[in-house]
C-alpha cells in the first residue's frame, strides 16, 4: 500500500521524489519504496531513451532516404543537362555547317554577279562600237552609194 501512495505522489509530478522521514519502524518500507520509485523513474528513463532512440533512428532513416532520393534527382538532373548540352552542341555544328554552306553560296554569287557585270560591260561597249561602227557604214552608204553627187549630199543632210 505505502508502494501505491508513493507511485501516485510520484504520478503526480514525476521530476519530484518525496524523502519525508518517517518513523524508525517504517525505514525498510521506505527504503523498498525508494528503489522502487528509483526503479520506475529508471524504467521510464529508458523507457524514453527507448522512444528518443526510435525517433532518431526513424529520422535518420528518413534523412537516408531523401538523401537517396535527392542524389538519384540529382544523377538525372546531370544526364538531362549533358543531353541538353551534347544536342545544343549538334544543333550549334549544324548551324555552324549550314552558315559556312551559305557563305559559300553568297561567294559563288558574289562571283558570279561580277563575272556578269564584265560581260554586261564587254557586251555594252561592243554594242557601242558596233553602233558607232553601224553609224559609219550608214555614212558611207549615203555618201557613196546614195549621192554620188556633193551637191545631192548637201540636200541629203538638210541644208539648201
Amino acid at each position: 500500500m505505502a508502494q501505491r501512495n508513493l507511485r501516485t505522489s510520484v504520478g503526480r509530478n514525476e521530476n519530484v521524489l518525496s524523502f519525508a522521514r518517517t518513523s524508525a519502524p517504517d525505514c525498510g518500507e521506505t527504503a523498498l519504496n525508494l528503489v522502487y520509485q528509483a526503479a520506475e523513474v529508471f524504467s521510464s528513463m529508458e523507457d524514453h531513451a527507448r522512444e528518443t532512440e526510435a525517433r532518431a533512428q526513424s529520422l535518420c532513416k528518413s534523412a537516408a532516404e531523401r538523401l537517396k532520393l535527392a542524389e538519384k534527382r540529382l544523377e538525372a538532373a546531370e544526364r538531362a543537362r549533358r543531353e541538353i548540352i551534347s544536342e545544343a552542341d549538334c544543333k550549334l555544328q549544324d548551324a555552324s555547317r549550314a552558315l559556312r554552306q551559305a557563305q559559300s553560296r553568297i561567294e559563288a554569287a558574289e562571283d558570279q554577279l561580277v563575272a556578269v557585270e564584265f560581260r554586261a560591260q564587254a557586251v555594252e561597249a561592243e554594242a557601242r562600237e558596233a553602233k558607232q561602227a553601224l553609224a559609219l557604214v550608214e555614212e558611207a552608204i549615203r555618201r557613196r552609194l546614195l549621192c554620188p553627187n556633193p551637191d545631192v549630199d548637201i540636200r541629203l543632210n538638210g541644208v539648201p
